[in-house]
């Protein structure tokens, strides 16, 4: 097997992994709110948790992968997340089941950045975009085993069982990962970290307007698809558990499709305009919900469609991001964009369910949807024919 394609197929297991632990809570709520006496504010609490403690690793880690590369940064991490996995999965009591989220967030937090540092060295740069689409899309399909097979290995083996033969799987990834993967092909070597500090890297104006697109639209779409997409189902249309893994399951399905497409398009009309349409076209499926609340159950399935398929444009920003840069800072560009989009998926898990504790579904999508209206005027700059590159600018 050629040496690139080793390199994308071990760190995509890796990253398979993250996607289906974030993904887990939206399927497997239910039981977790029953089990342990869970409330709406302290589910969302406790699955945001991955997400905070996700995006908090991202602050070292960019430093970490420019300097050290990705071999052994990464499954250094994944060690944590099989702790994690252990305790979740023997959690009697909300502050364990948090400790054991929390975990699995630093566990994870290197699954994809890691892998772009390394693509970044062994993919030409023309292929960035297409590679780290294909990955993600692959990667994505952890996020479909989080739905309708989750269902149905939860009731095979219990969340419990879930989780405790997770932790065994994580930590054969990392294995995985520190035996068979190089930082660079043979005869090359990391390229030399940048002396911009990372205090001038976030006053240029693109890393802003990137990464608060992706606070919005990439951490909505993940809050969405690993929790309250779930939790709506359940409460608000009053759905079955196989109805609402039917439902997750299209959601997971057609962002694996955004994913994988989205690189080929934006070499096409250009990552800006993509972006950008396919902001606004998750904008109008989200108002879709929230605004028609009676949409008769089979219509569903088209803005849960649309919003997993645009979604998942998400990821273009970290491509947008990358060219915009020198390859020394690669690790440190992709990690501030990550980190602004887990920080926004952080905040949003957790302030719906206090929004939706408070007043409801109808209010949590208006506030969602004033965010997604102001960060997508905010990133229009940077959507222009063919706008991935250029030169960053001080903000």
């Amino acid at each position: 097997m050629p040496a690139p394609a080793r390199v994308f197929l071990v760190f995509l297991f890796a990253y398979f992994l993250s996607y289906f632990f974030r993904s887990a809570n939206a399927v497997i709520a239910p039981d977790l709110s029953r089990d342990l006496s869970l409330s709406p504010a302290q589910l969302g609490f406790m699955t945001s948790l991955f997400y905070l403690t996700f995006a908090v690793v991202q602050i070292p880690l960019g430093g970490l992968l420019d300097r050290f590369g990705p071999r052994f940064v990464h499954p250094s991490l994944m060690l944590f997340g099989a702790a994690g996995s252990l305790i979740y999965a023997n959690a009697h009591g909300f502050a364990a089941l948090s400790l054991g989220r929390a975990l699995l967030g630093v566990g994870m937090a290197a699954g994809l950045m890691a892998s772009l540092k390394a693509f970044s060295l062994w993919f030409p740069k023309e292929r960035f975009a297409s590679v780290s689409s294909l990955f993600v899309a692959l990667g994505g399909s952890g996020a479909i085993v989080a739905s309708r097979p989750l269902v149905e290995l939860n009731q095979a083996l219990g969340w419990r069982g879930v989780f405790t033969w997770g932790a065994l799987v994580i930590v054969l990834a990392a294995l995985l990962v520190a035996a068979l993967v190089r930082n660079a092909p043979a005869g090359t070597a990391l390229p030399s970290s940048s002396q911009a500090s990372s205090a001038q890297l976030w006053r240029t104006q693109a890393l802003w307007r990137i990464g608060f697109l992706n606070f919005v639209l990439g951490g909505g779409f993940l809050a969405w698809q690993t929790l309250w997409g779930g939790d709506y189902l359940y409460k608000v249309r009053e759905m079955a558990g196989l109805e609402v893994g039917n439902l997750l399951f299209v959601f997971s399905l057609s962002a694996l499709f955004g994913f994988l497409l989205c690189g080929p398009l934006s070499e096409r009309f250009g990552i800006g305009r993509l972006l950008l349409g396919g902001g606004v076209s998750f904008t109008a499926a989200l108002a879709l919900l929230a605004f028609w609340p009676w949409l008769p159950k089979p219509l569903l399935y088209l803005p849960y469609m649309v919003m997993g398929f645009t979604g998942a444009f998400n990821i273009l920003g970290l491509s947008q991001a990358r060219l915009l840069y020198p390859a020394g800072l690669t690790g440190r560009v992709v990690t501030a964009i990550n980190f602004m989009g887990f920080i926004g998926t952080f905040l949003l898990q957790w302030g719906m369910g206090q929004v939706v504790g408070a007043r409801g579904y109808p209010t949590a999508f208006l506030i969602w949807l004033v965010l997604l209206i102001m960060a997508l005027a905010f990133y229009w700059p940077l959507a222009k024919p063919k706008s991935s590159g250029g030169t960053a600018r001080p903000a």
